[in-house]
């Protein structure tokens, strides 16, 4: 997720919430951890980096006509897998473990690995944030 991103969020939000009592905003932040997992959940489903652009295919194994293309990351996707935490004063989705760094070098891409990013904020995220936050406001 680029700084620029983290840095928006941050200016706008950052003086409203420091109005809220920790207790409320650490409910507020596991709401939107929740909600970027689902929504980072989706997107890695159908198959899209952040940008909207689509995954690079997998590679065949073997080189046969007609085989069905199976999909990337069945189970990274999943919440066993895909973490979201949330505290007084942060929200994070991420991976742990073994899955990090399967996900690490998916989402850097390498030499011999396409860059697919599993991680990262849409313009629907961003906006399902501020939605989030304002609701919590306006109570």
């Amino acid at each position: 997720m680029p700084a620029a991103d983290i840095d928006d969020l941050h200016g706008w939000a950052g003086t409203l919430l420091a109005k809220l009592q920790p207790a409320e905003r650490r409910k507020l932040s596991r709401q939107i951890a929740t909600t970027l997992r689902q929504g980072q959940a989706a997107r890695i489903a159908s198959q899209k980096n952040p940008d909207g652009t689509p995954y690079v295919p997998r590679k065949h194994l073997r080189r046969k006509k007609g085989r069905i293309a199976r999909v990337v990351f069945l189970k990274l996707r999943k919440a066993s897998h895909l973490k979201a935490n949330g505290n007084a004063s942060e929200a994070s989705v991420g991976f742990s473990g073994r899955d990090a760094g399967i996900a690490r070098q998916h989402q850097a891409g390498g030499a011999k690995l396409p860059r697919r990013g599993l991680l990262g904020f849409t313009k629907a995220d961003r906006e399902r944030i501020k939605d989030q936050v304002l609701a919590v406001l306006a109570r």
